[in-house]
């Protein structure tokens, strides 16, 4: 039973939550966008590695300690000694008073990330980022993301007659939709539109990925392991998400809304249309006249 009054020693080191991008709208102008952070968060528990969690940041210790108890891996908060956690190698140490009963049957090195219902990659996926080569003559017309954007938009779907869902949408990079998928958790749904490219032996070279969900490290790299180069959301990215699309260079395409986009990264392949967004924006204040 845990004391009251008991509390382990804890640092006190809480991150950025934002993060400062440049964004590039559907007009080619440049903004500055503030994404939420996302970091790596490396669990050692008596000097033994134990997990890393994505995380933004606001409350490391709090986050190690409730992992610890939801995990069911430290019953008691007296059995922790103290949480401290290091910034700079991304690491907390957590000292416990008498270890973790089996620890090793019980875990295994893996990720848990930012995803919702805690989508994983296990140990070791980061390091294959750097192996990924994405075409580097794939181009995308500014007029097909608006394209893309409306069937969705328009898509018979799950989320429009009870909601609390994700979809997930495969496209050529002429705008055709192959595939929409539904999920509770968004990497459900990735997962099951990269399941069906490997069942087709289809490449993702000429392909666009769409998502109602925002972009996280793990969403970013699961399309570039599917040879996607862009990436579109109807949400936002986080900042980790944000580095591994500029690393592999793939174009992410966040706040698709109508016409309106904000580019984020692989500026190269988007084929901005001046005179298609006037034609467009001409016709609907015609429509609303």
């Amino acid at each position: 039973m845990t004391s009251s009054s008991y509390r382990p020693q804890l640092s006190q080191a809480s991150a950025g939550l934002t993060h400062p991008v440049t964004a590039i709208d559907e007009r080619g102008r440049r903004e500055t966008l503030y994404i939420p952070a996302e970091r790596p968060l490396t669990v050692y528990v008596d000097k033994r590695e134990l997990v890393t969690l994505m995380t933004l940041g606001a409350a490391p210790e709090a986050l190690t300690l409730g992992y610890l108890r939801n995990q069911r891996l430290v019953r008691s908060l007296d059995d922790i000694v103290s949480v401290q956690v290091d910034w700079s190698v991304d690491a907390v140490a957590v000292v416990t008073r008498g270890g973790i009963q089996d620890v090793e049957a019980r875990t295994a090195r893996k990720v848990v990330t930012t995803g919702c219902g805690q989508g994983s990659v296990f140990g070791g996926l980061m390091d294959e980022v750097d192996r990924i080569v994405l075409p580097p003559d794939a181009r995308l017309r500014q007029s097909v993301v608006h394209r893309i954007v409306e069937t969705v938009r328009t898509q018979q779907s799950v989320y429009k007659q009870a909601g609390s869902v994700h979809g997930c949408a495969l496209f050529t990079s002429d705008g055709d939709l192959l595939w929409f998928i539904e999920d509770v958790g968004r990497h459900n749904a990735v997962d099951a539109i990269a399941g069906l490219m490997w069942l087709e032996g289809m490449e993702g070279a000429d392909k666009v990925f769409y998502t109602t969900g925002r972009l996280t490290s793990e969403m970013v790299i699961k399309g570039a392991q599917m040879g996607i180069p862009f990436l579109l959301s109807r949400s936002g990215t986080t900042q980790m998400g944000h580095a591994v699309a500029a690393q592999v260079g793939m174009s992410l395409l966040a706040r698709c809304s109508g016409h309106h986009f904000l580019l984020l990264s692989g500026e190269e392949r988007l084929v901005f249309e001046p005179e298609w967004l006037a034609a467009l924006e001409t016709a609907r204040t015609l429509r609303t006249a």
